[in-house]
């Protein structure tokens, strides 16, 4: 597909504006995953800890009143916060920025 024949009347880029935009969206996601990374690391060790131990049911029932998760949500991040403790690869990778696919040559 070519993206200058579908940009919005009055919007045409050029191929290197397009590449730009292209390169910070791809480094902006860098930067949130390695954010996702310490916010599970965090998790993980304040579950660990049982810091929701304060009249929460569980880590999740405390996300879910504290950061504002649907329930189901904050069961995730527990989940996958936990998970990660056991995949140090994986972990680092996330906390790298560098769990994205990567650029197709198109």
């Amino acid at each position: 597909m070519n993206v200058l024949a579908t940009a919005a009347p009055g919007h045409a880029c050029s191929a290197a504006e397009l590449d730009r935009l292209g390169d910070e969206i791809a480094e902006l996601s860098a930067h949130l995953e390695a954010a996702t990374a310490r916010l599970l690391d965090l998790i993980r060790e304040f579950d660990a800890r049982e810091g929701w131990n304060t009249g929460f049911r569980s880590c999740a029932a405390w996300l879910s009143w504290r950061v504002g998760y649907a329930p189901g949500a904050a069961r995730e991040h527990v989940r996958v916060a936990r998970a990660l403790g056991t995949l140090p690869l994986l972990s680092q990778a996330l906390a790298r920025g560098s769990c994205r696919m990567p650029r197709s040559a198109s």
